[in-house]
């Protein structure tokens, strides 16, 4: 058990209309109560509010409210109490440093979860989810990080790791009777089990590409040729003047980024420089990162300027997307100027039609790409893994049980079939925190913020 008694302000710097501060440890109450003028703390039901005044010595900082909440029903398990004051500055400061005279120290960085973590109150993966719910900024983020913190994968993860432990155990025991030559695992049933488990891991790896963007924003480049109106479509979109638009073509010459949310997902659009040959050094480095973002991009919004195009050159633009292997939408931009032969030919290729200038059909426009996007999986409910730590050990879980399986279909010894299954277990506990170390604790707390 730990025996510090941390405090920090739980609410975000600045002035506000209140600030939250928090403390959680053995000496909790009695350092609060110490400068508390109201009822007794020390005599307070649980999960109670009490109205009173924070004084150093005769001297009141504060009038606050104090919510008390007694482990083990807290966050972190110990006795935590919350201060709500008033959220100027100057008060915060001046509450945070009698704690810390009273015998109280600063919390580090994600303490206040990595001692729930510590004391039994959730796994690590589910800890880890605190952090991406606290940064969640739109619906699908703010639902994948809660799927995780209520439990996710965990809790499956964790019957399947029991029972390869049972057969590790199993295994192991016949090395103490080698010479006798006896089975107590069966090794048909521990295939089916790593097979089980083979099945959920691939099940959680695949899904880290829309897990990641998610977390992170789907990457979904605006292509085209030039002066086919992607910097207006950017601006349209952002309801802002992000981008230069100008009618010189060549104008955008590197990409420009942005994060747009429809309807809770987030889309990292990538306005990037015309398609065409060039002869400018400038230019042609730009049209080079446009090849290069399309290849990497999960989405591709492709503009056919319908003024100026022609058919041939629309031909030669979607051999190219096809070759990419790359989901797009087609789009026919300027679609109030059109030439009725474009606008025929793109209709059958299922173009969406819309002007940018106008913002016409944009609402269609983001539909289709929603529509385009496989969500299929987030919207039942299954878990997504967003985590780049959780892939890897997933990835490293998945490495070890082929080998298992390599090894007990070429009859290899028993030790080194334990020694795979050990080494996948290994894995697995990392995942859920069964498996730590202090370098591994201090890196994912770190990345917390103070107060959480």
């Amino acid at each position: 058990m730990n025996l510090d008694t941390i405090v920090a302000l739980a609410t975000p710097p600045g002035v506000g209309a209140i600030g939250v501060i928090r403390v959680s440890g053995v000496k909790t109450i009695e350092i609060v109560n110490s400068v508390f003028k109201g009822k007794d703390l020390t005599s307070v039901a649980s999960h109670t509010i009490h109205l009173g005044t924070i004084r150093d010595g005769e001297t009141i900082v504060d009038e606050v409210l104090i919510s008390i909440f007694k482990g083990p029903n807290s966050y972190t398990k110990e006795d935590v109490i919350e201060i709500s004051c008033h959220g100027s500055q100057f008060i915060i400061q001046q509450l945070i440093k009698l704690l810390l005279r009273k015998g109280a120290r600063l919390a580090k960085p994600g303490e206040f979860t990595q001692r729930a973590f510590i004391n039994g109150r959730f796994d690590l993966a589910q800890a880890e989810a605190v952090a991406d719910l606290i940064a969640s900024e739109n619906e699908s983020m703010h639902s994948a990080a809660m799927n995780q913190m209520r439990g996710g994968f965990s809790q499956e993860i964790k019957r399947l790791r029991e029972e390869l432990i049972h057969f590790a155990s199993m295994i192991e025991l016949e090395l103490d009777f080698a010479e006798e030559d006896v089975e107590f695992a069966s090794r048909d049933d521990l295939k089916q089990l790593i097979f089980k488990l083979k099945t959920l891991i691939t099940r959680l790896t695949e899904s880290f590409t829309l897990g990641n963007a998610i977390k992170n924003g789907i990457p979904t480049v605006i292509a085209g040729k030039p002066n086919a109106g992607k910097s207006t479509l950017l601006n349209a979109l952002l309801n802002e003047e992000k981008a230069i638009v100008s009618d010189i073509p060549g104008t955008t010459r590197d990409v420009i980024e942005d994060v747009i949310n429809v309807d809770g997902i987030a889309f990292r659009f990538t306005d990037t420089a015309g398609i065409r040959t060039t002869e400018d050094k400038v230019e042609a480095i730009g049209v080079e990162r446009t090849y290069a973002k399309m290849k990497d991009a999960s989405v591709i919004i492709y503009l056919i300027d319908m003024i100026n195009d022609d058919l041939h050159d629309i031909e030669t633009q979607l051999a190219y997307l096809h070759e990419l292997e790359v989901p797009y939408l087609l789009i026919g931009n300027k679609m109030d100027q059109a030439q009725p032969e474009l606008k025929e030919a793109l209709a059958k290729e299922k173009a969406l039609f819309i002007s940018a200038s106008q913002k016409e059909n944009l609402e269609n426009l983001k539909d289709a790409l929603k529509e385009l996007v496989s969500l299929d999986s987030f919207k039942t409910g299954n878990t997504i893994v967003t985590n780049l730590r959780h892939y890897e050990s997933l990835v490293q879980t998945n490495d070890a049980l082929d080998r298992v399986i390599t090894g007990i279909d070429h009859q290899v010894t028993n030790d080194f079939v334990a020694m795979d299954i050990r080494n996948a277990l290994h894995h697995l506990g990392e995942l859920t925190g069964e498996i730590t170390t202090d370098d591994l604790l201090d890196n994912i707390f770190s990345k917390f913020c103070i107060g959480k």
